[in-house]
């Protein structure tokens, strides 16, 4: 093994206990980091460390940062890169794998759960495909921004341990400083983990798979009868409400393909993410996604796309016939739509003051959504507002300031008022049940490239510290923050993002 050097100082950093190493060689690539030349520690999550049993000021020490930018690996460690491969934008890839990240190892975390500890922008790889394995600064601190907030906000998510510039320049359009990036990880098995050995025909690759995969995640599928059935089950029931959820706080994934999705039902892969502003479905921020496959309302479409080529792959485990194998997999994946309807429709009533569901409740929210596109009112701020006009009439004003055509809120505000009035409560248990389905703060795209510019351009990490510190509360007013509840001036405006890569 090349690369980084293993150090008796850091031996005590990680208790490692790794499972996907002892998986068979064709899984994965052994490879060390590749050392970078001066890296210094950004941002480590104290409080994460914590969690994961790891002792922070360790982790902060020089042998701490060495492991952090791989410059050292830590006694114990295994370090890999893993094989898999996906469709990207609907094209098939029969090879990709981490072409910039490796797996250090597997920790077991406070709570008994297994957690992968990655290292992202490490070097090549023999999945590189040409590529340098480098991270540039600005991806780095995007997706720890996102990816923290999106566990404050209470999302499944990889989490984002810590930050460390290397000293070097990454060259992409032009040239820019580079850093590491310190994930972790229910898992980074992905459906295209799957794909890898269905392309091979190594059907004995998969059953491996999903031995540890339930072994792993789902411990009641692996003591089902038909496990590679019980998994897909499982898979889809996850995925349903991770969609689910990113819509009802209007994430916008960017990069749906297929080596994207966790099999852990875990958000992964921040590249080219975003929130929305104005609630729009056709919204686009993906600078790769020109035809708009990835678009905001098409996200549960394409998980359910996603899901199906995890059931192919499944296909020789699901019976010995492969007509049978067909219709027990569209059977599972049959339930995807009525199972993400009701998500979806149950997160829109918590978000609108509902305790109790009726009928007409998802046509309510629908209306609403209508006519919040066709005024250009901002998603957050319209349905944060509503929690303080559901128990104070006088503050609809502030709503109804959002659309361009105040009138339209009037008109439908009278539907809303009215329908509370069956539901029981008082306005009070409303308010607190509105509130805590309606943050106050999402990473707004303009605050997290204020936050980008100012490291990137001037070594400023103040914007980048302030930001991670308010979305750790996105349910609290913060009153002295409340400008980052502000949606962009037409000056401030993001209209695309792009991939790190």
């Amino acid at each position: 093994m090349t690369g980084a050097t293993s150090t008796t100082d850091t031996a005590a950093i990680f208790p490692f206990d790794n499972s996907y190493a002892r998986l068979p060689d064709r899984f994965f690539a052994r490879l060390a980091p590749t050392p970078v030349a001066q890296p210094r520690l950004i941002k480590l999550n104290e409080k994460l460390a914590v969690h994961l049993g790891l002792d922070p000021q360790k982790l902060a020490s020089p042998d701490g940062v060495a492991m952090l930018s791989g410059n050292a690996v830590p006694e114990g460690g295994e370090p890999l890169a893993m094989a898999y491969a996906g469709h990207q934008f609907g094209g098939f890839v029969p090879q990709l794998g981490d072409g910039r990240a490796i797996l250090l190892g597997e920790v077991i975390d406070r709570e008994g759960v297994r957690r992968d500890i990655q290292l992202k922008g490490a070097g090549p790889t023999p999945f590189s495909r040409r590529g340098d394995g480098r991270a540039a600064l600005g991806p780095v601190l995007r997706e720890y921004i996102v990816s923290e907030a999106m566990a404050a906000l209470g999302i499944p998510t990889t989490r984002a341990l810590a930050a460390v510039s290397t000293g070097e320049t990454v060259f992409r359009e032009t040239a820019l400083p580079g850093a590491v990036f310190a994930r972790v990880a229910s898992s980074h098995i992905r459906i295209g983990t799957f794909q890898f050995f269905a392309a091979r025909g190594d059907v004995e690759g998969i059953r491996v798979l999903v031995e540890h995969v339930t072994a792993r995640h789902y411990a009641e599928a692996a003591r089902a009868p038909n496990k590679a059935l019980a998994l897909l089950e499982a898979v889809i029931a996850r995925q349903v409400d991770l969609v689910a959820q990113w819509l009802l706080v209007g994430f916008i994934h960017g990069v749906m393909n297929t080596d994207n999705m966790t099999i852990s039902g875990e958000t992964i892969d921040y590249g080219p993410c975003a929130f929305m502003d104005a609630y729009d479905p056709a919204t686009v921020f993906s600078s790769i996604d020109t035809g708009g496959r990835y678009a905001y309302g098409n996200q549960p479409s394409i998980a359910l796309w996603n899901l199906t080529r995890l059931a192919e792959t499944l296909l020789p485990l699901l019976a010995d016939d492969e007509n049978a194998a067909v219709e027990i997999a569209q059977a599972a994946l049959g339930v995807f739509a009525p199972r993400f309807q009701a998500a979806y429709a149950a997160g829109l009533s918590r978000k609108l003051g509902f305790r109790q569901s009726e009928p007409d409740d998802f046509a309510l929210a629908q209306d609403l959504l209508h006519r919040m596109t066709a005024n250009g009112a901002d998603f957050t701020l319209t349905f944060r507002r509503l929690s303080d006009a559901v128990a104070d009439p006088a503050a609809d004003a502030s709503v109804r300031s959002l659309f361009a055509t105040p009138e339209s809120f009037d008109e439908w505000a009278v539907k809303w008022r009215a329908r509370p009035a069956r539901d029981g409560g008082d306005l009070d248990a409303r308010q607190k049940l509105m509130r805590a389905a309606n943050p106050a703060f999402i990473p707004r795209n303009h605050r997290v490239e204020e936050a980008i510019v100012a490291a990137v351009e001037r070594s400023d990490f103040a914007p980048f510290e302030t930001l991670v510190m308010v979305l750790s509360r996105p349910y609290d007013d913060q009153p002295e923050f409340a400008a980052y509840t502000d949606p962009p001036k037409p000056d401030q405006i993001v209209h695309q993002t792009f991939c790190g890569t």
